[in-house]
């Protein structure tokens, strides 16, 4: 029914974003806690549930490409959206957890800014939006879940670096030029990076959550898989049509109706060539389910039914 082999690429993919997570995560904590920069120790943390997403990511990947079996009939597409569910989950708790951190550092004395910091949160922002741009392009040409989320939680680190750049920015002219007020640039630069962030969380979660609740593909993806089944023309109409992804693969349920007078044979045949048709037409399509009726001349006046 699907793909079962694993693709080469994305797994390559996804352990360079778990390698490079971890060797953030470590520069970013040891950085931030030596020179107290809330954003960039936020930030480091961050990096840290980024982790556990990668290798939740890489664990899902694996699963989702087994073949159906007994207890799984449409196949393990889910376990990819469980797993983008998953680093929604932890971008949300990662931006509460800077917005926490933030909050109390500008009630604080506000530490002096480091260069090395500075330096740090650049070389993160640079690696992370070039990790961006590779994990999303081989995400989306394997239609793979967890590696666009993957991906979007690398743009999350984006803005949370080029917050910190700013605020560490800020904080160091404070301290050249004396001006006390851009000694907190870095916690309020961390305010910046819990909004952002919060806000790619609830878009990834509910892209996950849509999937996992069988939400229907688009409308006008539906009406391209009608357009292709009205190309054949012993099927008279459509009675129900519908269609939901599964995680890097989309299932296909159709119910159409053809004349009466055929023989089984000509109905199997004509359903053999339909199914074909659509997948030849759409790479992504894993499955399609096809039910036929009878169909007599008095029921050209009947409505066509699509849902």
């Amino acid at each position: 029914m699907t793909n079962t082999t694993h693709s080469r690429p994305s797994l390559i993919a996804i352990w360079v974003s778990l390698i490079s997570n971890i060797a953030l995560t470590v520069l970013k904590i040891i950085v931030g806690s030596l020179f107290r920069s809330p954003v960039l120790l936020a930030d480091g943390f961050h990096n840290a549930g980024d982790v556990v997403a990668s290798a939740a990511a890489l664990t899902s990947m694996r699963i989702s490409k087994r073949p159906p079996d007994e207890d799984h009939p449409y196949g393990h597409g889910k376990a990819e959206v469980i797993s983008s569910a998953l680093v929604g989950l932890i971008l949300g708790a990662a931006a509460i957890y800077i917005a926490a951190e933030a909050v109390m550092a500008i009630f604080e004395t506000p530490a002096a800014a480091s260069l090395l910091a500075l330096i740090t949160a650049v070389v993160s922002m640079i690696w992370k939006q070039a990790l961006y741009f590779y994990t999303m392009r081989i995400g989306r040409k394997e239609n793979s879940k967890g590696l666009i989320a993957t991906a979007y939680d690398h743009l999350a680190d984006v803005y949370a670096s080029l917050a910190a750049v700013i605020g560490i920015g800020l904080g160091l002219l404070g301290s050249y030029f004396d001006i006390p007020v851009l000694l907190y640039g870095d916690p309020v630069a961390g305010l910046i990076v819990a909004v952002l962030v919060f806000r790619l969380a609830i878009h990834i979660g509910k892209e996950a959550l849509d999937i996992l609740m069988e939400k229907t593909v688009s409308a006008e993806r539906l009406a391209a898989f009608g357009e292709l089944i009205h190309e054949f023309p012993e099927v008279k109409q459509i009675d129900r049509l519908r269609a939901r992804e599964h995680g890097h693969y989309v299932l296909v349920d159709i119910r159409l109706s053809i004349p009466a007078d055929l023989s089984i044979q000509q109905g199997h045949d004509i359903t053999s060539r339909l199914r074909n048709a659509i997948k030849d037409a759409n790479p992504d399509v894993g499955e399609v389910l096809i039910h036929v009726n009878p169909w007599y001349p008095d029921d050209a006046e009947l409505p066509e039914k699509t849902l």
